[in-house]
């Protein structure tokens, strides 16, 4: 059997939500599991987290999945619906929508019902992505407090500078004056505020409020590009590993794999590692004279040479005289930050994460 595999950490995934939940003592906790828990596998996270105060995705069909294993928290769906045709779905199973449009309000208010539907009204505060805003934010307000399509409403906004110097503070200051305004029309009905997502939740207190919503710190990685992870508390998740399947000894002048991208300087020793872009490595990773990306040999730290191949990848061995075929080889996780490697790569763990395929075995580990 080919050795790659990503083995993913229960006690790590616990550890982080954990930490999630101690950092904002008087909030309540989103699970957020989209893209397949950000590559980790939906079935796994649900099962694990199974006692997480909420979940947060964006895939209806995600949704469904999470209730047909008997999840009965709720799932609050960070895109809300793509169709008003999808309003009686997220009626019958309970879905709370992010309401993103005017349009989508009126939709809701004009739809026959079974029940209420309970939602997350999203203001655009500076992300200009998604969100309300402008003069018909009254109305979305108005109708969400009164109208009796719509059971619990929430007021929530997505930082677009958490994680870096500009701070929180314009946008925070635009949220409070649209919580100061929607104020009045609530006076039948309370409303609860979500704000805080991972680098939120580890820096601004202050956006704790009644929901939170951590992503990249369930997982492990520092949403900080000045703090790793380890400094955070975090533990890594997942770890993707594999092993050494054939060495190579180089003389001066020679290359190594497509385009010539690496040429040997003097003699040296090299491996070929079980792992490619097809398995979701990044192929753009660098692995010339000037620039390797990081890699763990038999716990040694060394790095990638040449081009990434589809199913393969060298990385040097030359300082490492006890790793011959078979020797373990840590990709990223544990003893090697997903952090340094997407750094090295030009990319975010995000995408590390999200981009492992199908043919990657996930091994469930302690």
């Amino acid at each position: 059997m080919r050795p790659i595999r990503a083995e993913l950490s229960t006690t790590a995934l616990l550890h982080n939500y954990a930490l999630a939940k101690s950092k904002a003592p008087n909030s309540q906790v989103f699970a957020v599991v989209k893209a397949n828990g950000y590559g980790h596998g939906l079935d796994w996270i649900a099962r694990t987290l199974r006692d997480a105060d909420a979940f947060a995705t964006l895939e209806i069909e995600s949704a469904i999945k999470l209730r047909n294993k008997g999840i009965t928290q709720p799932i609050l769906m960070l895109e809300g619906f793509f169709g008003n045709d999808e309003i009686p779905t997220f009626v019958r199973y309970h879905l709370t929508p992010v309401v993103r449009e005017h349009e989508q309000i009126k939709a809701i208010a004009d739809a026959e019902l079974d029940a209420p539907l309970d939602i997350f009204l999203k203001f655009n505060t500076g992300m200009n992505r998604l969100g309300l805003q402008g003069p018909l934010t009254g109305f979305a307000i108005n109708t969400a407090a009164s109208h009796r399509n719509i059971g619990a409403v929430t007021l929530m906004t997505h930082f677009a500078t958490a994680d870096g110097e500009l701070g929180i503070a314009a946008q925070l200051k635009k949220f409070e004056e649209i919580v100061n305004s929607a104020k009045p029309a609530f006076t039948k009905k309370r409303f609860t505020q979500s704000l805080a997502n991972s680098a939120a939740i580890l820096r601004f207190p202050e956006t704790h409020r009644d929901w939170v919503r951590p992503g990249i710190m369930l997982y492990g990685s520092s949403p900080f590009a000045e703090k790793s992870a380890a400094e955070l508390g975090l533990k890594p998740v997942m770890t993707l590993r594999s092993e050494i399947i054939a060495t190579q000894t180089l003389a001066a002048g020679d290359t190594v794999g497509y385009g010539a991208t690496y040429t040997a300087k003097k003699k040296m020793r090299i491996g070929i590692v079980g792992c490619g872009y097809a398995d979701g490595y990044p192929r753009h990773a660098p692995g010339s004279n000037e620039r390797g990306t990081p890699v763990l040999i038999s716990g040694a730290h060394t790095r990638t040479i040449g081009r990434v191949s589809m199913d393969m990848l060298s990385v040097d061995l030359t300082e490492i005289p006890h790793a011959h075929v078979g020797a373990p080889v840590t990709l990223w996780g544990e003893g090697l930050s997903v952090d340094e490697v997407a750094k090295a790569a030009g990319t975010i763990s995000y995408e590390l994460f999200c981009g492992v395929t199908a043919r990657v075995p996930m091994v469930e580990v302690e």
